[in-house]
């Protein structure tokens, strides 16, 4: 599940946060946004539930 996440995807965290992914990083961490203009960085393994999935882009 974590290693399919992708941007766009609608994700909830271990602390009860949802938000949108707005960038995966090859670290281990990735940037979610949870309100306009807002983002934070959580590391993939406080993600619970990818509760809506992006389809991926053609071509």
């Amino acid at each position: 599940m974590r290693g399919a996440l992708r941007r766009g995807d609608k994700v909830l965290t271990s602390g009860g946060i949802v938000g949108k992914v707005t960038k995966v990083k090859d670290d281990g961490e990735i940037e979610i946004e949870i309100a306009q203009n807002v983002k934070i960085h959580v590391v993939k393994g406080a993600i619970t539930q990818v509760m809506s999935k992006t389809e991926p882009a053609e071509g």
